[in-house]
């Protein structure tokens, strides 16, 4: 009895043991990557260390970066693709294929040959020679296959070195395995793969050296966990994580991110921003898995408090002029939108206010934004000045705040007459009151967008720039009384 006792007790264990596995392998985590098979040596490594921080399982499809991008297309389904040359990343964008983007490290083309060159290869005209045994990878699949392609036919050397070519290989770590099996002679690979072989000699090609390509991970469209795949990616591209490996590996890797599992951002933002991107943000934040403390404010504080030592990492200001201050801590300067300035005024407008000089009409009681902690305010003074009217106006002046805001509500509380602000500001009340437009070119502000220097999250900050700049993000600026200055010319890298 006793002896059956302790079988099912043994039994019992056994089966809650297998319960419990079966309960953790359907709850683990995992994420379907494509990469080049190019840079399968660094992603493994990468993937591996991921599982065992964060128990999460990269799922990785290896293969030529233009057979990956085929697949994509058809199958859609997956998280993230890596290509060996941006070029087949904007394809996908092309296709509508991918999101976010991330650039890893940078490559170049070689000549690979066997350790010592018993063949005495040293340019392309070498590879021509019928008695040398060639390895090419083929354009159709591979990244490099393309790119030499390209580079020999306008050279003129492809058709002879592709008559001379032992085989086409699918990708461009075949070529690189057939010439360490001494089955060619040499073949053309990138740098960072011919590095990773101790029996392969380099012989570097001055023409090929203005071909460097970027190495880019890109979040499919399709994800059905972008916050995963895109916590991923920032560990792939963090310089104290992934991108380690990448180097000890022999590439040259982007300078990165620093990790953090959730990061902050610091974002300033001059006040009159905030009704145009805050969902925009909080969108951002929830995507990516990510904190953004913003601060709306007026830009003359913003500035102050970056002079006096303050390190955002992105600042939105309300106006050029602002930026300017403070442009020499910021990369990446875009411009976004703008506004007028305008005079607003109650419904009916009682006063008959019609232009610029009618603000000095005795008794009128007036708001305007503090010249020196706003950039309306700054804006306004010029404005003024430049028509001869500040101080005839400035005495009329009630009221003076950082931001435009609550010049506005006094304005619908009864308490001032006219108030100067931005068109943005009354965008969503302008049933509520009546607008004065100004005809002189000083009304008007542009709205920009900075990069810190030195922020530890230049990458991830690029791409809330990214979605601040995109379509979406540009019809909720519409809707709220900006016109949009932003176009495709101006370069997010």
């Amino acid at each position: 009895m006793l002896v059956k006792t302790k079988f099912y007790t043994s039994l019992f264990f056994i089966l809650i043991l297998i319960l419990t596995g079966c309960k953790k392998q359907k709850e683990e985590k995992s994420i379907l990557l494509y990469c080049a098979a190019g840079i399968k040596p660094a992603l493994e490594k990468v993937a591996k260390s991921y599982y065992e921080e964060y128990g999460i399982r990269v799922d990785l499809q290896f293969g030529g970066s233009g057979t990956l991008l085929a697949n994509i297309r058809i199958a859609q389904q997956g998280d993230l693709y890596v290509a060996a040359d941006k070029s087949y990343v904007d394809e996908a964008i092309h296709y509508g294929l991918i999101d976010e983007t991330q650039p890893l490290a940078k490559i170049k083309p070689v000549i690979a040959v066997q350790k010592g060159n018993p063949k005495g290869i040293k340019s392309v005209e070498d590879l021509k020679v019928a008695s040398i045994k060639v390895a090419i990878a083929n354009p159709e699949a591979a990244s490099i296959g393309r790119l030499m392609k390209n580079i020999l036919t306008k050279s003129n050397h492809w058709e002879a070195i592709k008559e001379n070519a032992t085989v086409f290989m699918p990708t461009v770590v075949e070529v690189a395995n057939n010439i360490k099996l001494e089955a060619v002679d040499a073949g053309i690979v990138w740098d960072a793969t011919a590095n990773q072989y101790d029996d392969l000699e380099i012989v570097t090609i001055p023409e090929f050296d203005s071909h460097i390509k970027n190495i880019t991970i890109g979040v499919l469209k399709f994800s059905k966990q972008p916050t995963e795949a895109l916590k991923f990616l920032r560990y792939l591209a963090a310089k104290d994580k992934g991108l380690l490996v990448f180097d000890r590996l022999g590439y040259e890797a982007i300078e990165g991110d620093q990790w953090s599992e959730t990061p902050e951002l610091l974002f300033y933002s001059g006040g009159v921003n905030r009704a145009a991107i805050d969902n925009t943000v909080r969108k951002f934040e929830e995507r990516e898995g990510v904190d953004v403390i913003r601060v709306y404010t007026g830009c003359g504080i913003l500035v102050s408090q970056m002079k006096a030592g303050q390190e955002p990492d992105a600042y939105f200001s309300c106006d050029v002029s602002f930026m300017t201050q403070v442009e020499d801590r910021f990369s990446d300067i875009t411009d976004i939108s703008k506004t007028d300035i305008i005079i607003a005024v109650p419904k009916g407008n009682p006063l008959q206010i019609k232009i610029l000089k009618d603000l000095s009409t005795a008794d009128l009681k007036l708001g305007v934004c503090n010249h020196e902690l706003s950039a309306l305010g700054f804006l306004t003074k010029k404005l003024l000045e430049s028509q001869n009217l500040w101080e005839s106006v400035y005495s009329n002046v009630r009221v003076q705040t950082p931001t435009a805001d609550l010049l506005v509500n006094q304005l619908r509380t009864g308490s001032l007459d006219a108030v100067v602000v931005y068109e943005a500001n009354v965008a969503q009340i302008k049933n509520k009151i009546d607008i004065v437009r100004l005809t002189q070119k000083e009304a008007m502000a542009l709205q920009n967008f900075g990069v810190s220097l030195k922020s530890n999250n230049r990458y991830l900050t690029k791409r809330l720039l990214k979605t601040i700049t995109d379509e979406k993000s540009k019809e909720v600026f519409l809707d709220n009384g900006f016109t949009w200055e932003f176009s495709k010319e101006q370069t997010l890298n």
